[in-house]
């Protein structure tokens, strides 16, 4: 039934292998940019809280699609040499999702007690440091089932790196697939890949969310 995929297991994977690859660097820088993205959005420094809040707006309210073509095409001309196409779907990636996850981590820093900022500035903490060793680590604790969550839906949207050529999972599926003409067992094949790993997510979401609601935490 699967002969298509059988005869071209090691192209394929190859392709999840960029796949993973990329979810990797899209989560890693984007998580960690939403980290600061999320404090820029608490701040009580006009400078950094309304260019912040402007970036997450403009970003949010644009398909992630334009945003790959936009680094593709468009940030070549600006850098004045071309980018790979893997390197242009990390950092178009980074910067859409870090909007995402920087809402979410805003959601948990506000969820956390004044009463405890305020106890680490009478301490003598920096608001720098408050954010670090405080603020930072409980919001990453309550909010760590939506940013699972929000993992996997950046999982999920690399398949539209397709567009711009790389040869991820879904583009090297599609090139097996104009030599083999198996499209029910190919892509069927692909369904099952993704639904396997988005599946395992949200059970680990759901644990998470389970064992925080037990410890207090959400």
């Amino acid at each position: 039934m699967f002969d298509a995929v059988a005869r071209n297991i090691g192209f394929l994977m190859g392709g999840f292998g960029v796949t993973l690859q990329l979810s990797f660097f899209a989560l890693t820088g984007g998580i960690a940019l939403g980290a600061l993205v999320g404090l820029g959005r608490i701040s009580k420094n006009k400078w950094i809280y309304r260019p912040i809040t402007l970036y997450v707006n403009f970003i949010r309210n644009l398909p992630l699609l334009l945003v790959i073509f936009w680094f593709y095409f468009v940030m070549p001309i600006i850098a004045g040499r071309p980018l790979n196409p893997f390197l242009s779907a990390v950092i178009a990636f980074i910067i859409f999702e870090a909007t995402y996850f920087g809402e979410i981590f805003r959601a948990g820093y506000q969820s956390i007690s004044k009463d405890l900022s305020a106890a680490a500035y009478s301490t003598g903490m920096t608001y720098t440091q408050t954010a670090r060793y405080i603020l930072v680590p409980i919001a990453f604790r309550r909010m760590l089932p939506s940013l699972i969550t929000q993992s996997i839906v950046t999982f999920q949207d690399t398949s539209l790196a397709f567009v711009i050529g790389l040869q991820e999972f879904v583009r090297r599926t599609s090139i097996v697939d104009n030599l083999e003409v198996r499209s029910i067992q190919l892509y069927g094949f692909v369904a099952i890949v993704f639904f396997i790993f988005c599946f395992i997510g949200s059970k680990i979401s759901r644990h998470f969310e389970e064992k925080g609601r037990k410890t207090g935490l959400l």
